[in-house]
Protein backbone atom coordinates (compact mmCIF):
# COMPACT_ATOMS: atom_id res chain seq x y z
CA UNK A 1 0.00 0.00 0.00
CA UNK A 2 1.50 3.71 -1.13
CA UNK A 3 1.54 5.75 1.44
CA UNK A 4 2.54 10.12 1.61
CA UNK A 5 5.57 10.20 2.83
CA UNK A 6 8.20 12.70 2.63
CA UNK A 7 9.10 12.52 -0.56
CA UNK A 8 6.09 12.22 -2.14
CA UNK A 9 3.56 9.41 -2.73
CA UNK A 10 5.62 6.05 -2.06
CA UNK A 11 9.03 8.13 -2.58
CA UNK A 12 12.03 6.49 -0.43
CA UNK A 13 14.39 8.99 -1.53
CA UNK A 14 17.49 9.12 -3.63
CA UNK A 15 19.03 5.81 -1.53
CA UNK A 16 15.69 4.22 -2.52
CA UNK A 17 16.72 4.81 -6.26
CA UNK A 18 20.43 4.20 -5.80
CA UNK A 19 19.27 0.75 -3.97
CA UNK A 20 16.38 -0.17 -7.02
CA UNK A 21 19.10 0.82 -9.63
CA UNK A 22 22.10 -1.51 -7.79
CA UNK A 23 19.27 -4.33 -7.49
CA UNK A 24 18.52 -4.27 -11.60
CA UNK A 25 22.04 -4.05 -12.15
CA UNK A 26 22.50 -7.03 -10.21
CA UNK A 27 19.73 -8.63 -12.07
CA UNK A 28 21.02 -7.60 -15.45
CA UNK A 29 24.20 -9.60 -14.70
CA UNK A 30 22.98 -12.37 -13.51
CA UNK A 31 20.95 -12.36 -16.76
CA UNK A 32 23.97 -12.05 -18.82
CA UNK A 33 25.67 -14.29 -17.21
CA UNK A 34 23.18 -17.14 -17.52
CA UNK A 35 23.11 -16.43 -21.09
CA UNK A 36 27.45 -16.68 -21.43
CA UNK A 37 27.11 -19.77 -19.48
CA UNK A 38 24.71 -21.22 -21.86
CA UNK A 39 26.65 -19.82 -25.11
CA UNK A 40 29.83 -21.24 -24.03
CA UNK A 41 27.89 -24.89 -23.46
CA UNK A 42 26.14 -24.77 -26.58
CA UNK A 43 29.30 -24.17 -28.62
CA UNK A 44 30.77 -26.76 -30.39
CA UNK A 45 33.61 -28.90 -29.36
CA UNK A 46 35.71 -28.38 -32.28
CA UNK A 47 35.48 -24.75 -32.81
CA UNK A 48 38.69 -23.74 -31.87
CA UNK A 49 40.80 -27.13 -33.50
CA UNK A 50 43.74 -26.03 -35.58
CA UNK A 51 43.66 -27.26 -39.12
CA UNK A 52 44.30 -30.47 -40.56
CA UNK A 53 48.07 -30.86 -41.73
CA UNK A 54 48.72 -31.95 -45.05
CA UNK A 55 49.64 -35.28 -44.35
CA UNK A 56 46.32 -35.72 -42.40
CA UNK A 57 44.38 -34.39 -45.69
CA UNK A 58 46.02 -36.63 -47.84
CA UNK A 59 45.84 -39.70 -45.22
CA UNK A 60 41.94 -39.18 -45.37
CA UNK A 61 41.70 -38.99 -49.06
CA UNK A 62 43.68 -42.17 -49.34
CA UNK A 63 41.74 -43.68 -46.61
CA UNK A 64 38.52 -42.29 -48.96
CA UNK A 65 39.62 -44.34 -51.83
CA UNK A 66 40.66 -41.08 -53.62
CA UNK A 67 44.10 -41.69 -54.50
CA UNK A 68 46.26 -44.60 -55.20
CA UNK A 69 48.66 -46.42 -52.99
CA UNK A 70 51.57 -45.53 -55.27
CA UNK A 71 50.29 -41.37 -55.27
CA UNK A 72 49.81 -42.00 -51.60
CA UNK A 73 53.55 -42.91 -51.20
CA UNK A 74 54.66 -40.06 -54.17
CA UNK A 75 53.18 -37.49 -52.52
CA UNK A 76 54.03 -38.53 -48.56
CA UNK A 77 57.98 -38.52 -49.87
CA UNK A 78 57.09 -34.87 -51.82
CA UNK A 79 55.85 -33.63 -48.22
CA UNK A 80 59.03 -34.98 -46.38
CA UNK A 81 57.14 -37.02 -44.21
Amino acid sequence: MMMWGPYGWGGTGLWGWVWMLINGLIWIGIVVGIVVLIARLVQQPGGGRRPDSPLDILKRRYAAGEITREEFARMKDELGE
